[in-house]
């Protein structure tokens, strides 16, 4: 499988090379050249399938044979290595828990896939490649776990400084060994501008062998439509048309999704649930995409202004508003809002949901008004107690701590404060491995 650029001023391009350089030489996201649809018989015989057989099935057309059968299914045997459940609410409603990995958030598919296959095509390279990656909250914490001790790669990131909970800090911070926190003083979009600074950059690219971990870069992005297609297993015999409403921030998750349903995974329809950052939102209203700067919400993950999968999402429908419009809704909603969701969805159905679930839960709610007939999934993306200030506060209940969460509260955090881009540049030039 090739990939090219959608800056269109690129050559095309490997799997390994697409993995190891990140963004493409034009500063064009990697999109594949081709999306093969599985026979309807795949799905069909979903039941017998294992999540290991669904995710080599569906991901194998995008990495063979650079990386061969043998050492691909041993990828994705170690990246799925916990459990993906549906939790159903009612007759319309079911979460998708995507926390149950060693960071307890979504991300871990991707992190440990990337990271697996990065150390695959390093293992007999003597240079050292860097990943370096802006978080917001989740990505950090899952990339430094996927990454940690990987021979030949170092890691930094760098995460808005006071924007993140505490446990999202604490995950990305304690590490040590081949893994840097650098705080910055400012928003996500600071730390996201600085990352891309850092690629543009060729006194810095000539000296050493950058690449991102965040979802720009394909081996992290794809293999996150492994879980919708673990969601369908387990609800199609309902008989309903099937609706995933995904809390959205840099627009990765969705994505990947639409990438399944590309694969032929029978999805109706998706809804992308905004906080306040609603870019997306505003889009599909007006037809002007008009990137803002990120507000600080309690769903920080989705603090986003300028969403960088959004290209694929229009890619994958051609460009065309309308067929996108035909796929996608979106909605947005406050803090107040997600407040009141949690307690909601506590008080109904005694289940905690995070504030980016409950997002992903007022999406359902909103989409089920006009569309009754349909069974709406919301991913659940972090394990609330990431958030346990928020939490607490709103449904009045002390959460216990997951082993996950707990092994890391004792640690000392090791960062490196930093203001600007030249602050970043000094940090990579020196080397402070």
């Amino acid at each position: 499988m090739n990939y090219y650029s959608l800056n269109k001023k690129a050559p095309n391009s490997t799997f390994k090379n697409a993995v190891i350089k990140g963004l493409a030489p034009d500063k064009g996201l990697y999109f594949p050249e081709s999306i093969r649809p599985l026979p309807q018989s795949f799905f069909e015989a979903i039941d017998t399938l294992s999540n290991e057989d669904i995710a080599y099935e569906t991901i194998k057309q995008f990495v063979l044979p650079e990386i061969p059968e043998a050492e691909l299914k041993t990828i994705v045997k170690e990246t799925l290595a916990f459990d993906f459940p549906v939790v159903t609410l009612n007759d319309n409603i079911s979460t998708l828990e995507l926390f149950h990995g060693p960071t307890m958030a979504f991300k871990d598919v991707g992190a440990r896939f990337m990271a697996r296959c990065l150390g695959y095509f390093n293992q007999n390279n003597n240079e050292e490649v860097t990943v370096l990656v802006a978080t917001s909250g989740d990505t950090g914490g899952a990339v430094a776990n996927g990454f940690l001790g990987v021979k030949g790669v170092n890691v930094v990131i760098l995460y808005p400084s006071g924007k993140v909970s505490d446990i999202q800090e604490k995950q990305l911070t304690t590490l040590g060994q081949n893994i840097k926190a650098l705080e910055v003083n400012g928003t996500f979009d600071d730390c996201q501008a600085m990352v891309k600074t850092a690629f543009l950059d060729e006194t810095l690219t000539s000296q050493m062998q950058l690449t991102s971990a965040n979802s720009i870069n394909v081996a992290r992005w794809l293999p996150q439509l492994f879980y919708f297609i673990f969601a369908y297993k387990q609800l199609h015999n309902k008989h309903k048309d099937i609706v995933f409403s995904v809390p959205s921030g840099n627009f990765g998750n969705i994505c990947a999704g639409m990438m399944a349903q590309q694969l032929g995974l029978p999805v109706k329809h998706f809804v992308a649930s905004n906080n306040a950052n609603n870019v997306v939102t505003r889009y599909l209203i007006s037809q002007l995409y008009e990137p803002k700067a990120s507000v600080q919400t309690i769903s920080n993950a989705m603090d986003v202004g300028a969403p960088s999968n959004f290209i694929r999402i229009e890619e994958i429908y051609k460009n065309q508003f309308n067929t996108l419009k035909d796929n996608l809704s979106s909605y947005s909603f406050s803090d107040e809002e997600t407040k009141t969701a949690m307690l909601e969805i506590y008080d109904n159905y005694n289940y905690v949901a995070d504030p980016h679930g409950a997002v992903g839960y007022l999406g359902c709610k909103a989409h089920l008004k006009e569309h009754p007939e349909a069974h709406c999934v919301f991913l659940e993306t972090a394990h609330p107690t990431k958030f346990l200030d928020v939490v607490e506060e709103v449904i009045k209940e002390e959460q216990p701590l997951p082993e996950q969460i707990q092994a890391v509260m004792g640690k000392d955090k090791v960062s490196v404060k930093i203001d600007t881009y030249e602050d970043l540049k000094d940090f990579l030039i020196k080397g402070s491995f």
